[in-house]
């Protein structure tokens, strides 16, 4: 059940009137469900009891520390692809030991930080880079747990900028090459194979796809296995899609019983790195109408909100709900619901059917939790937006609005 329903035609995050939070906190805001974010956590929790496993929530999705505070709090684990997010997950009291260091391009300094850390696993996407892992941990006398990520070359079905596991993307090595690497970097100093890797990509709904890669995955770890190698966990990335049309969506559950069979008898420890299943229903962007205007029999509705505060329409043509806050009755109108950025891709919807809107009325951008501030930016110098979080009837602010101070701080 959603944390966001209608009471006598008005919009509400679980007890809190989203009216209200735009006038105590203004626009555009984030305001967040508790009761959604920590739902979705115990939902993965509870689809994979049945194997010893470790949930390892994806800061890049949503990295806002208060949220990072209620995930810890519940046992999670920590995906994390930065060393600012490393600090960030540390900060928000994950255990170090149940961090995964994710991420293509991991500078030195970022690996002393784990290393300094003692963080669960390095997830690394290269030979080389184990080789620098390794040349790091024994000048720092430790020894540093390391994961190979593979690439199984399997299409997602998302959009191609979120598609992670085929031969062209970027991500990991060859899956049939990785058996020969790990050979080779087996006595290399100060480093521990504990495991392999794969992540496939970004919002996808095709568990066919996620039980393949789990297969494949699970057979390169039994391989592994009867070679020798001392291998504790199998991560399966993350990935798993959400509802943003209301149409229905693959659950945590149902991926659960396409993964737990696949990787039945392993004695490894299962870990999952979900971040948009896990937050993304959990918010909406609250943004006010500044104008409604039409060109030649287009109508544009133009809110105070835009592709800084809320990139993905822009960059990914991500489709999310908007509604009014407020309902004055069924009657529609179609609509290109755009910002004030002077660019023509500034846009939160194109072509969409929405109610008459007039100036000063509030639009919610529903199931924007997820890569959305978090990709946010300061373009046309325009301060990034506040962020609340309700937790039953209270609400409270997580993150005040950024002022022209703020954006000038780092000159010099």
């Amino acid at each position: 059940m959603s944390a966001f329903a209608r009471r006598g035609g008005a919009l509400f995050c679980e007890e809190v009137s989203l009216a209200e939070a735009a006038e105590r906190h203004g626009t555009p805001l984030y305001v967040y469900s508790r009761a959604s974010l920590e739902g979705a956590y115990d939902a993965y929790d509870a689809a994979f009891a049945a194997v010893p496993h470790r949930i390892c929530y994806a800061l890049k999705a949503n990295g806002s520390g208060a949220l990072l505070r209620l995930l810890a709090a519940k046992g999670a684990g920590a995906d994390i692809v930065s060393g600012g997010e490393l600090r960030a997950a540390l900060r928000a009291g994950f255990p170090a030991d149940r961090v995964v260091f994710a991420g293509v391009g991991k500078t030195d300094v970022e690996i002393r930080l784990g290393l300094e850390h003692d963080i669960g696993e390095f997830n690394a996407e290269s030979e080389d880079e184990i080789v620098r892992i390794s040349a790091a941990a024994a000048g720092a006398g430790r020894t540093a747990r390391v994961a190979l990520r593979v690439n199984p070359d399997i299409d997602p079905g998302s959009h191609p900028y979120i598609s992670t596991g085929l031969r062209q993307n970027k991500f990991g090595v060859d899956i049939a090459l990785a058996p020969d690497i790990l050979r080779r970097v087996r006595s290399l100093p100060a480093v521990e194979v504990v495991g392999v890797q794969c992540h496939i990509g970004s919002q996808v709904a095709d568990l066919d796809a996620l039980e393949e890669a789990s297969r494949e995955l699970a057979a390169l770890s039994r391989s592994l296995l009867a070679e020798g190698f001392p291998l504790r966990t199998i991560d399966l990335g993350g990935g798993l899609g959400v509802d943003y049309r209301g149409t229905g969506a693959p659950t945590a559950a149902d991926l659960a019983s396409r993964v737990v069979p696949a990787i039945e008898g392993l004695p490894l420890t299962l870990l999952l790195e979900p971040g948009r299943s896990i937050v993304a229903l959990a918010g909406v962007l609250l943004t006010r109408v500044l104008y409604v205007k039409e060109n030649t029999g287009k109508r544009f509705v133009i809110v105070d909100a835009a592709m800084n505060d809320l990139m993905r329409p822009a960059l990914y043509q991500a489709y999310h709900r908007i509604e009014p806050v407020r309902m004055r009755g069924d009657a529609t109108w179609t609509a290109d619901v755009v910002g004030p950025i002077c660019e023509t891709g500034d846009f939160l919807a194109r072509e969409r059917e929405i109610e008459p809107v007039e100036p000063g009325d509030l639009l919610a951008v529903r199931d924007a939790g997820a890569y959305a501030f978090s990709m946010s930016s300061t373009y046309n110098m325009r301060p990034r937006a506040a962020e609340a979080l309700v937790e039953g009837g209270e609400m409270r602010l997580i993150r005040r609005r950024e002022t022209f101070d703020d954006l000038v701080r780092t000159e010099v």
